[in-house]
């Protein structure tokens, strides 16, 4: 795998657009054979296709490709999130004429994924820079589709981490929000994902990632990799360290920052929280 993910890095740190490109394909095709492992192989033409079937992070735990992937993803040298991270700051400072919006798109596509494949991965959000570099594609001037992923790329890095949502929050994160739901400018679309964004915002945070037992990995984030199999990551559990509990705001915090921006909107977000559950209850 690190022969696979060294050709992916060579060609995402090139100065070359079609480079980019081929990296980022690299990167979307090795994240497919890792969630896709272990699936029936696809039907022959002309028999009915199925969608593949939708699994949850604990059901990749057992597959040997996964894991690799997993302890590779703990050490600075082979973390795909920082490479793309990395990746995604070059295109946004050369991309100011609109050509490389399409890769930016993709760049952030991959970014959830890997945070979603790798929780720990999301501890480099509480480095501002990387926050910022999200906070700034959220500005007008980039196209809707940037927009819409960005969006969603800040929810997977805020999800039980309260530590960065603390981050996004001093940053103000929640003017930026907030200013480009309010603009006439903003499109239908993105306001859609603006709306679902607070919504997430406002549920109670409950931190997932649970402290390290022994040490951290070299990107900052608790080292879960000893026996995979048996990290909470893989079982869902739900203990808090100290240090987690004490980051964490209640929705009634949440609801006064957020009053400061949207002055009579909130009450009428929480009560749609709480009559239509849009996350499934789950959050709620």
């Amino acid at each position: 795998m690190e022969s696979l993910l060294s050709l992916a890095f060579d060609n995402l740190s090139s100065f070359d657009g079609s480079k980019i490109k081929k990296g980022l394909r690299q990167v979307e095709g090795l994240l497919a054979q890792i969630c896709l492992a272990g699936q029936s192989s696809p039907r022959k033409h002309g028999e009915n296709q199925q969608q593949p079937q939708r699994r949850m992070l604990a059901d990749l735990s057992p597959d040997p490709a996964f894991r690799e992937f997993f302890k590779l993803q703990e050490g600075f040298e082979w973390n795909v999130a920082q490479r793309l991270l990395t990746t995604l700051d070059w295109l946004v400072v050369r991309g100011g004429d609109g050509s490389y919006d399409m890769l930016i798109v993709n760049a952030l596509d991959l970014i959830q994924g890997v945070l979603l494949l790798h929780p720990p991965s999301r501890v480099l959000f509480q480095r501002s820079v990387h926050m910022n570099l999200l906070l700034d594609l959220l500005e007008p001037i980039n196209c809707p589709a940037i927009q819409c992923a960005t969006i969603i790329t800040l929810v997977v890095a805020l999800l039980d981490m309260p530590q960065n949502v603390r981050v996004f929050e001093a940053l103000d994160g929640l003017l930026t929000i907030t200013s480009l739901f309010k603009s006439r400018e903003t499109g239908r679309e993105v306001k859609f994902r603006l709306t679902e964004f607070l919504y997430f915002y406002l549920t109670p945070e409950t931190p997932n990632i649970p402290k390290a037992e022994t040490r951290t990995n070299a990107i900052g984030g608790p080292d879960l990799l000893k026996s995979p199999g048996k990290s909470k990551i893989f079982g869902g559990g739900r203990e808090r360290s100290k240090s987690e509990s004490g980051n964490t705001l209640s929705v009634e915090a949440k609801k006064q920052h957020l009053d400061r921006y949207l002055p009579g909107v909130v009450d009428e977000l929480l009560k749609d929280l709480d009559t239509y559950k849009p996350f499934g209850g789950i959050l709620s």
